[in-house]
């Protein structure tokens, strides 16, 4: 049960984490031109981080229990101690802060809101590089970089689903096409960057070809190819549905909803994954 729920709470962070990060990056580069969605954009930022602050708590808290193998490790102060003294302590302060600054910054207005928002993103999202595999690997400051960078952008492109959706919805067709044909421009050139670095990780963390038939290799051939399909319905947005709804039928925003949907739970199936691989399993045997 412990590690159950927790690899649950894991991934729900993962989703909430960057989906608040996202935000944040997605209101400092694209805020101005929102108009009738711009608060209802920053609510849900501010709603992703907060709720963030109690799922990333949550899931410290179940590392005692995960150690005691039953829930009753939660009220063990010793198993709990042995826990505030473990790496994951800086990583999960980092998170906790990082997402605190984006729900603040999401509130304030002006330059300095945002300033707050972005670092808070970059801090939340950059704790990811003080445990887990990379941290301790031989590379581990080429893998701390390409992690960040990776996850920066993975940020970027997910965090963004939200608004454009309900830019979709609220704005005028000329102002939401606008918005999607920026965004799609600068995400064509930043979106393969996450295949590049994810495949440079894999190739320093990997001891070899043979790695990929272990369970830890696996998990990562499926996150290509749900990486895959994600480039497929990118590019269609890209292409042919964002161009379609500046026509401003009911039709072309409803097929570019559902497209923008669909990326939204494939993202977050392979974050899913992510919690899955590094929680159970290891890139080396």
């Amino acid at each position: 049960m412990p590690d159950f729920l927790s690899v649950v709470l894991r991934a729900l962070s993962f989703v909430l984490l960057f989906q608040a990060a996202g935000v944040a990056i997605f209101v400092a580069l694209f805020g101005r031109r929102l108009d009738r969605s711009r608060d209802a954009v920053r609510r849900m930022g501010q709603a992703a981080a907060l709720a963030g602050v109690v799922v990333v708590a949550g899931h410290y808290a179940l590392e005692a229990a995960r150690m005691a193998g039953d829930m009753s490790g939660i009220w063990d102060p010793t198993l709990q101690g042995m826990v505030w003294h473990s790496p994951s302590r800086a990583a999960m302060l980092c998170r906790l802060l990082g997402l605190l600054l984006v729900a603040v910054g999401l509130q304030a207005t002006g330059n300095r809101g945002t300033i707050m928002a972005v670092g808070g993103a970059v801090l939340s999202t950059g704790a990811f590089t003080l445990m887990g595999h990379t941290s301790v690997n031989v590379h581990r400051g080429a893998l701390a970089t390409l992690l960040l960078i990776h996850l920066l952008i993975v940020a970027f492109w997910f965090g963004a689903l939200g608004p454009l959706y309900l830019a979709s919805l609220r704005e005028t067709p000329a102002r939401a096409f606008d918005l999607i044909e920026r965004f799609t421009a600068g995400a064509t050139w930043l979106v393969p960057v996450i295949l590049l670095a994810g495949v440079a990780m894999a190739a320093l963390l990997l001891p070899n070809m043979a790695a990929l038939l272990e369970p830890y290799g696996r998990l990562l051939i499926a996150k290509i190819v749900g990486f895959a399909l994600l480039m497929a319905l990118a590019a269609a947005n890209r292409w042919r549905l964002g161009p379609a709804l500046a026509e401003g039928t009911m039709r072309s925003a409803q097929r570019f909803r559902q497209s923008v949907a669909a990326e939204y739970v494939l993202i977050a199936t392979i974050l899913t994954i992510t919690a899955i691989m590094t929680s159970f399993f290891s890139p080396n045997p």
